[in-house]
């Protein structure tokens, strides 16, 4: 008579369902066959690991990159808040003017109504133009030389104190361009 197994035994006692031991079969089963691939999955574990490395590495450089992109961000935000801070409190008022000034911004002309001293200071280089958000405002010469040194995109008009360098081949140098020349 052939050895039963020990959960056969077990069913015929009445100890263990039928359920029960199919589902311990199908463990065991899964216990084998997983100690077989162990070997397997030894030797696949390095290639997985050297992959799981190089995909770190390369998320590390994603990261870095990232970040010194949202760094610049946030440096060229505070900048232009400052620019916003220094021009909102250095701006002068000149909305009650009645001489035209005009300037160029970008590829058009435009044209602010200021007083007769500030379009003077204009022309000789103590205030300068600046653009802010669609509006234009006047500032002091100072103020637009600190602003220059973080953007000069904002500044539009800032005329030279000193006199300019002139071409001895001009054959207009003779006839220079008055600082009060409405055009």
């Amino acid at each position: 008579m052939a050895a039963k197994s020990l959960q056969d035994q077990l069913l015929k006692a009445g100890l263990v369902d039928k359920k029960k031991a199919n589902k311990l079969k199908a463990e065991k089963l899964q216990k084998k066959q997983k100690i077989k691939t162990g070997k397997a999955v030894a030797e696949d574990d390095s290639a997985k690991q050297a992959d799981l490395k190089k995909q770190r590495d390369e998320k590390i450089e994603r990261d870095k990159a990232l970040n010194k992109a949202k760094e610049e961000a946030m440096q060229l935000k505070a900048v232009q808040a400052q620019i916003r801070q220094m021009i909102e409190l250095n701006k002068l008022t000149h909305k009650d003017g009645e001489v035209a000034y005009n300037f160029k911004d970008e590829k058009k002309v435009k044209k602010i109504y200021v007083s007769e001293s500030i379009h003077k200071d204009l022309s000789v280089g103590r205030l300068a133009i600046v653009k802010l958000d669609e509006g234009y405002e006047i500032i002091p010469e100072q103020v637009a030389a600190k602003i220059a040194q973080r953007d000069e995109s904002y500044i539009l008009v800032c005329n030279d104190r000193s006199e300019e360098e002139f071409d001895e081949d001009d054959p207009y140098a003779d006839f220079k361009i008055p600082d009060d020349l409405m055009w």
